[in-house]
């Protein structure tokens, strides 16, 4: 554990950069970008009050991984954390070749005195909500004129809908019709928006089994299959619990899923630019588990990989061309992440759905691109969030650590377990790579 002491120390030492931060940077051309880790941005969203706060798991879940946003950011920049991590989890970071950016308490943003209100350029929360507005609210008035002008500077009604699962829903219908036939789903299977339970069942008679969503959810959570008859009292409960909160479902065909896959994207000044792929795989509820890094693991089905990554020179011209049409660029700049859908019909016939869901944000499939610049480009491996009821971060790394020891060559990892959090005795949640 880490002494008080000792962490009063490191806050005052980092004061002191910041101190020097402060002076540099009013020399300078270059601005220092502030970010924030707020992976529950759309349920922010959906409840519209830029007031609302997370329940208490989701709290400690953000509080733990404060750090993550610290692979997209550059050694001068900032991220916000409720708490200072430890030199020793700094110092690991290192190891693989990264200069850590400076960390910065949150509840320090109210006293107005920081001197990293003199430092921003762009204000990256992970994603943006009502509540990310009010946060860093204190912050607008020290930023760059690009940011001040950008889109996401301020928040407005039509935001709101951008964010949500309809959204993408209209556009994989226009996506669809640009693309070769064979590959795409029939407008048979095409996605439903209900709001009464009538209208569900007459999905559950055309299509049998199903799978329904709330328009703002994150991670594969928000989810409700219906898969037997009759629907049981608890599983409606569910359904019309999430219509009161916000408004009405989407209702999707239960497919035979074969693999998951998404196509990472930036708009700038209206202009969309491809990032690359991310492999991520799901749970049998299809809550969100990890990515595969440096392509897909052995024991993968060849056909599918090849289907899957022949799929990017298809989707992204069409998926660029209809988001740059429907005017995205005056409502949203910054990173974002197109989900996709490959699954097979009763001929066994692969096909896709191009546009599952559109997170516009960081998410977990643009870090894995980030992190397989640190492992050695012949060796491949996973991404993956941690999260036990019984176990802390801290006891599950030192396990990993012992079965997986890390293994090293010009700071690129051959193998072994990397955390990518600080895993504490009090950490519930984190964050790691393992490398076969």
């Amino acid at each position: 554990m880490i002494s008080p002491g000792f962490t009063n120390a490191v806050r005052t030492g980092y004061m002191v950069d910041l101190l020097f931060l402060k002076e540099f940077k009013m020399n300078s051309k270059s601005l220092s970008n502030i970010y924030l880790f707020n992976p529950t941005c759309e349920y922010a969203t959906a409840n519209g009050n830029s007031s609302w706060q997370p329940n208490k798991l989701l709290t400690k879940m953000e509080e733990d991984m404060a750090t993550l946003p610290l692979f997209f950011a550059k050694a001068d920049d900032i991220v916000l954390v409720k708490q200072i991590p430890p030199a020793g989890y700094t110092e690991s970071l290192r190891l693989i070749g990264i200069n850590p950016p400076h960390f910065y308490l949150l509840n320090s943003l109210s006293d107005n005195t920081g001197p990293v209100t003199k430092t921003a350029g762009w204000l990256l929360p992970w994603g943006w909500s009502p509540s990310a507005h009010r946060i860093l609210s204190p912050l607008k008035q020290y930023c760059s004129e690009d940011f001040l002008n950008s889109p996401v500077s301020q928040w407005s009604s039509e935001n709101r809908e951008l964010y949500s699962k309809k959204f993408a829903v209209e556009v994989q219908k226009v996506i669809i019709s640009k693309l070769p036939r064979e590959i795409m789903p029939s407008k048979y299977l095409e996605p439903a928006i209900c709001s009464r339970e009538d209208e569900i069942m007459s999905l559950v008679q055309k299509w049998g089994k199903l799978i329904i969503k709330a328009p703002w959810s994150t991670s594969g959570r928000g989810i409700q299959p219906i898969t037997k008859l009759p629907v049981v009292r608890k599983v409606w409960e569910k359904i019309n619990g999430m219509i009161k909160q916000q408004g009405y479902v989407i209702v999707e065909p239960l497919l035979d899923k074969k693999s998951d896959m998404a196509l990472q994207f930036k708009i700038s000044g209206g202009k969309i630019t491809y990032l690359g792929i991310s492999r991520f795989f799901t749970d049998r509820k299809g809550q969100y588990q990890g990515n595969f890094l440096n392509g897909w693991p052995d024991h993968s089905d060849r056909e599918t990989a090849f289907f899957v990554d022949s799929l990017p020179s298809v989707l992204t011209g069409p998926v660029i061309e209809t988001l740059e049409a429907s005017g995205l660029g005056k409502l949203y700049e910054g990173h974002f992440g197109v989900d996709t859908l490959i699954f097979c019909m009763d001929n066994h016939r692969l096909k896709v759905n191009p546009c599952l869901e559109i997170n516009f944000r960081y998410n977990m499939g643009l870090l894995s691109l980030t992190l397989e610049k640190f492992i050695k480009s012949d060796k491949q491996g996973t991404f993956r969030i941690f999260y036990e009821k019984s176990k802390s971060f801290y006891d599950f790394t030192k396990e990993m650590e012992t079965r997986f020891p890390l293994k090293l060559k010009n700071k690129k990892i051959e193998s072994g377990f990397f955390p990518l959090t600080p895993a504490t005795e009090k950490s519930k949640f984190g964050a790691y790579m393992l490398v076969d």
